[in-house]
């Protein structure tokens, strides 16, 4: 069996947000066993897991990306959309598009401390386009 749907997150501003509830929730009923691939359909965005129990973990985050890459640089070619487009770009490519998660019992089986996260990397951005492919 495959099943796929398309769906939008709500929009969030900049940062790292905790989505597995509205990604559980936007889901249709999942196999016993199986895979589940989520896919964002952005370039300024991505998807990440990670720890869900301490927020300082998102507020760290973001700051080491927002040194990795940071704004404003002069060698940036690319910046008609504003100061935070280019390095939006750069974020996502470092942090990745697309998860494949193990589906367990009828849920995704996640450890007991991990999330799923939108990486929102744009300071004003609309509702995030998911594609999820359940496979079991």
């Amino acid at each position: 069996m495959i099943r796929q749907i398309e769906f939008t997150l709500r929009p969030r501003s900049r940062g790292f947000h905790p989505i597995t509830d509205e990604i559980e929730a936007n889901l249709p009923p999942l196999p016993a066993a199986g895979l589940l691939h989520l896919f964002i359909k952005h370039t300024s965005a991505g998807l990440t897991l990670n720890e869900n129990a301490d927020p300082d973990v998102r507020t760290d985050l973001e700051a080491i990306f927002d040194r990795l890459v940071r704004e404003r640089e002069a060698y940036y070619i690319h910046t008609c959309e504003g100061d935070d487009d280019m390095p939006a770009h750069a974020k996502s490519t470092l942090v990745g598009t697309a998860l494949t998660l193990p589906v367990s019992r009828g849920r995704i089986n996640l450890g007991t401390w991990q999330g799923i996260y939108l990486c929102e990397f744009r300071n004003r951005a609309a509702g995030r386009r998911i594609v999820a492919t359940v496979v079991g």
